[in-house]
């Protein structure tokens, strides 16, 4: 998997101070999107084990109360990134006690393959739905257009 961007302190990309991962990889292309330089599978850096460590470590590091993670992108429910951002998931919900998730896809939860659902199945936030500049609306909390929903999945939040 690659990625374009990671932030050890985001206060924009869900709720609270977070760590924020957007992966490279979107077979959506969205008219309008605000991150097409994420479009290709291979855009960025390489994603290794040790920005996967930084990752929990920053989420378990006690100096900074981080609410979370979010993954966005590009898409992680890309299929290239499904094996990478699974065990990222697992990994948080293992390791990171009391930390959330919250994923941005641009796939309805209707149309996830068992192995996206997999990774759904750990996710406490989804944003689902491609972005649509004819119902872009920047007073939006949380997404670009109206017909993208936040589905709240677990039942802590």
């Amino acid at each position: 998997m690659f990625y374009s961007a990671y932030h050890s302190i985001d206060v924009v990309n869900g709720e609270g101070t977070r760590c924020t991962l957007f992966v490279s990889g979107c077979a959506h292309a969205c008219k309008g999107c605000y991150n097409q330089s994420t479009w290709r599978v291979d855009a960025g850096h390489q994603f290794t084990q040790h920005l996967e460590d930084s990752i929990i470590a920053d989420l378990n590091d006690t100096r900074i109360r981080r609410r979370g993670l979010s993954l966005s992108g590009g898409d992680p429910l890309h299929p290239a990134n499904v094996s990478a951002v699974l065990q990222l998931v697992q990994r948080v919900k293992k390791e990171c006690i009391g930390k959330d998730i919250w994923l941005w896809t641009g796939y309805q939860m209707s149309e996830l393959t068992s192995e996206q659902a997999a990774i759904v199945e750990l996710v406490d936030v989804l944003i689902d739905g491609k972005f649509e500049q004819a119902l872009a609306d920047p007073s939006l909390k949380w997404r670009g257009s109206a017909n993208q929903i936040i589905h709240t999945l677990s039942k802590r939040l």
